[in-house]
């Protein structure tokens, strides 16, 4: 209660956000405020939104200099930590697999309600949800903060040129490309003390990265690379429940810590289950050529690749004081069972993704603009090797560090392919009055993943199969939306959106009973296709010079991924299954929205509600026939979700004193599920609780002082209020692993401009060095050490 008092203290004095007027201050520093355009986004440097700004519904923005002031930034998924009502689950430096993004009514369980993408490329990976056997995490990694122009986010699914999976929010990187020759080099290192269990250490990670671009008459280039080196804190722990069992023979052990479970139950923990050493490289390429003064082409080529390790630690030690990895133990006179290779199992993983990206547009401003475009992200490699169980093989530690059996998985040849075209017309007789879009897309995905057992699991070849699944889907859209000024103080945009969805080659493949068996049992699934239209609507109204109100309705539909539909890995007598019969989800969402200019700054407070039916979760459910009180685990439809709540948000410059800029949001949602027929412990136990992974409340808050010509300070805070991550709401207890908790964090940053070429941060994340968790501990007070050169 004291940090929820704290925080909507803070938020209460300064309700501040990013505005819709995504201006940012004249580059020489001048004193002088921006002008200001309610209802729309005005762009008064740097490169245009990608979004559809025409439409009036919340669209916030952030720049490259506001990022460079404020956030102390590794990773492009950073740039967001202040926007309103978002939250990305990064647990560490070059979190490339679980830094899940969720908004006003989607969790970080439920990653395809939001879109993001680069320069008109699709980073989102609707492959999956959430977390599973390959990552489903948007793919920040193809995006270096210092190639970031700009950052846009449109709240809910408005725009009918984006399909169902916008109903959380669209996130748009903008990445720049050089007016004349420009070189740069960074160089940073951050440091975190750690303290969590019997876990005693510092991590750290280093970056160090380059730009190169320029412009010769019709033609410019751009060139990124960077490298991080990052060690991560633990993330996962192996637990167990206290036993009442007397000791046999078993071996006495020392080191295991007394916790409660996220149901508030007495558990110990053993250890540290994963902690990763990861190396990153990421490189990019980008050309582009005016054809005409009105017509530019460009192609973009990105590749990026990471080598990563887990190493486990346990906190058992024997009487000589050796580590405990494997064996039945005894503690405080209490038998257990056998310690196995799964408990602290051993991983590394190879990846290696490439992304191409091209389009042909014209930007006349004329009656007609258009564009062409094409994209494909592929998994060039993407393998995994564990040790521990291999069938009926254990390999645990310390013998499994030297090799031995474990799994290899692979998922290469998975990715996605986009291509569109799009038209505006503008009609000269209107005079800019009307406005028209439309388009056609399509947008396709491959899945392919395989897991076979490996008689070392360090660098062994394919064994036999163990387990597969497979898919594709293809998705064709039309889509039609219509900007019409049809009075003075009043505009309206209708638009909708077709989609033809198919969904094919879905396999899943398991192996035999016998660990050596050459032999699998399969399943292949039907194609099914489906159609399905979704409708815009908005309207504003300029009530007063300074202040406009607006209203937006749309309905999404999302479809099921495919590792939703077959992404089972074990069979179907499992605790956990696909479900290749999911229904879509089928979201209808509208917004009220009040902004006013108060000179200085830009307040906005908005009402918005969702109603969401067959939103997809993992539960328990269908008992099966033959056995009716034995319940399944596995992917199926929660019936009907509605989400309620209010965001205020402000944005000031030189507010109260000269040099001093506010940001910040405060945002309460009550959502809740109030039907569904599957169930977790009991039937009925979901109805009436809160949806998974959304808290009540949420406030952000950033002050940026500039000092003077050469120093600038930065001090924010983010605070999240209870939320849960089962669907019954049995986890409790936040405050532990699998856990999720409030919190309340607060960052500080200094940069100092040392001379035209040289510029030098410094800055701490988690100051106040809050432990907080969503499943996995988040980072605990880390520093960040930064210096940049520039030509």
């Amino acid at each position: 209660m004291r940090k929820k008092r704290v925080a909507l203290g803070l938020a209460l004095a300064f309700p501040c956000a990013f505005p819709v007027t995504a201006q940012t201050r004249p580059p020489d520093g001048g004193a002088e405020a921006p002008h200001k355009s309610l209802g729309v986004v005005t762009i008064t440097s740097g490169q245009p939104t990608s979004l559809p700004t025409r439409i009036p519904t919340t669209i916030e923005g952030v720049t490259r200099e506001q990022i460079e002031a404020t956030v102390n930034a590794f990773d492009s998924e950073d740039a967001l930590k202040y926007f309103p009502s978002l939250l990305v689950r990064k647990r560490y430096i070059g979190d490339y697999n679980h830094a899940m993004l969720s908004s006003r009514a989607s969790g970080t369980g439920n990653s395809p309600r939001s879109l993001v993408y680069a320069d008109g490329i699709p980073l989102s990976n609707l492959l999956g949800s959430g977390v599973g056997t390959l990552s489903y995490a948007p793919r920040w990694n193809m995006v270096t903060p210092e190639e970031i122009d700009r950052v846009d986010v449109m709240y809910g699914p408005f725009s009918a040129a984006y399909p169902g999976n916008s109903m959380g929010a669209v996130v748009d990187y903008v990445t720049r490309m050089p007016k004349a020759f420009e070189a740069s080099v960074k160089l940073a290192h951050n440091v975190q003390p750690f303290q969590m269990y019997g876990t005693r250490e510092t991590y750290g990670a280093t970056q160090g990265g380059f730009n190169l671009g320029s412009r010769n008459g019709d033609w410019s280039w751009f060139v990124v690379a960077e490298r991080t080196d990052s060690n991560g804190q633990p993330l996962t722990f192996k637990t167990v429940t206290p036993s009442t069992t007397n000791a046999g023979a078993q071996t006495p052990v020392t080191g295991a810590y007394a916790d409660r479970s996220n149901t508030n139950a007495p558990l110990l923990v053993l250890g540290a289950g994963t902690q990763y050493h990861t190396i990153q490289d990421h490189a990019k390429f980008k050309v582009a050529y005016d054809i005409n003064p009105d017509m530019r082409a460009s192609y973009l080529f990105g590749v990026w690749q990471n080598k990563s390790e887990n190493r486990p630690y346990s906190y058992l030690r024997d009487a000589s004081g050796n580590p405990v990895y494997s064996g039945t133990y005894a503690i405080n006179g209490k038998s257990y069972n056998a310690l196995t290779g799964t408990d602290f199992a051993l991983s590394k993983e190879k990846l290696q993704h490439v992304m191409h990206g091209f389009s042909l547009k014209t930007h006349t401003q004329g009656v007609w603009d258009w564009e062409v475009s094409a994209s494909l992200y592929a998994y060039g490699l993407d393998e995994k090797r564990t040790n521990g169980a291999s069938n009926t093989t254990s390999n645990p530690l310390p013998g499994a560090g030297t090799g031995g059996p474990g799994t290899l998985g692979d998922g290469r040849g998975s990715g996605w392919n986009t291509l569109a075209a799009r038209w505006t017309w503008r009609p000269a007789y209107t005079q800019g009055r009307h406005v028209a879009d439309f388009g056609v897309q399509q947008d396709s995905g491959q899945l392919s993943y395989r897991v076979y057992n490996t008689s070392d699991w360090l660098s062994g070849s394919a064994g036999v199969l163990n387990n597969a699944f497979a898919g594709k889907t293809t998705t064709q859209s039309l889509y039609a939306q219509d900007t019409w000024s049809f009075a003075p103080a009043w505009k309206t945009v209708l638009g909708g959106r077709a989609e033809q969805w198919s969904v094919y080659d879905g396999r899943t493949d398991f192996a035999s009973a016998t660990a050596n068996a050459a032999s699998s049992t399969f399943t292949n699934f039907s194609r099914r296709d489906e159609f399905h239209f979704s409708p815009k609507a908005a309207l504003s109204h300029q009530w007063r010079s300074d202040t406009v109100f607006k209203l937006a309705l749309g309905r999404a539909v999302r479809m099921p991924t495919l590792s939703e539909l077959y992404g089972s890995t074990n069979s179907s007598n499992s605790t956990f299954v696909n479900d290749p019969n999911l229904r879509p989800e089928k979201s209808v969402n509208a917004e009220l929205s009040m902004e006013r200019d108060l000179g200085k700054g830009v307040f906005r407070a908005t009402l918005f509600a969702a109603e969401t039916r067959d939103a997809i979760y993992s539960q328990v459910t269908y008992p099966d026939a033959a056995s009716p009180s034995t319940t399944v685990n596995r992917v199926t439809n929660v019936d009907r979700i509605i989400t309620r709540g209010i965001e205020l948000a402000y944005n000031g410059f030189d507010a109260f004193v000269r040099g001093l800029d506010l940001q910040g949001s405060l945002t309460y949602a009550d959502s809740k599920i109030v039907d569904n027929t599957g169930y977790v412990t009991t039937a009925g136990d979901t109805i009436g609780k809160w949806e998974p992974n959304i808290p009540d409340w949420r406030a952000t808050f950033l002050a940026s002082y500039r000092i003077d010509a050469q120093w600038q300070a930065a001090f924010g805070a983010r605070y999240s209020g209870k939320q849960y991550r089962t669907l019954n709401n049995a986890d409790v207890y936040g405050y532990t692993y699998q856990g999720v908790s409030a919190y309340l964090t607060t960052d500080l940053r200094v940069r100092y401009t040392i001379d035209r070429q040289w510029t030098a941060s410094f800055g701490i994340d988690n100051l106040n060095n809050d432990q907080y968790w969503n499943f996995h501990p988040y980072p605990q007070r880390n520093y960040t050490f930064e210096l940049k050169w520039k030509y």
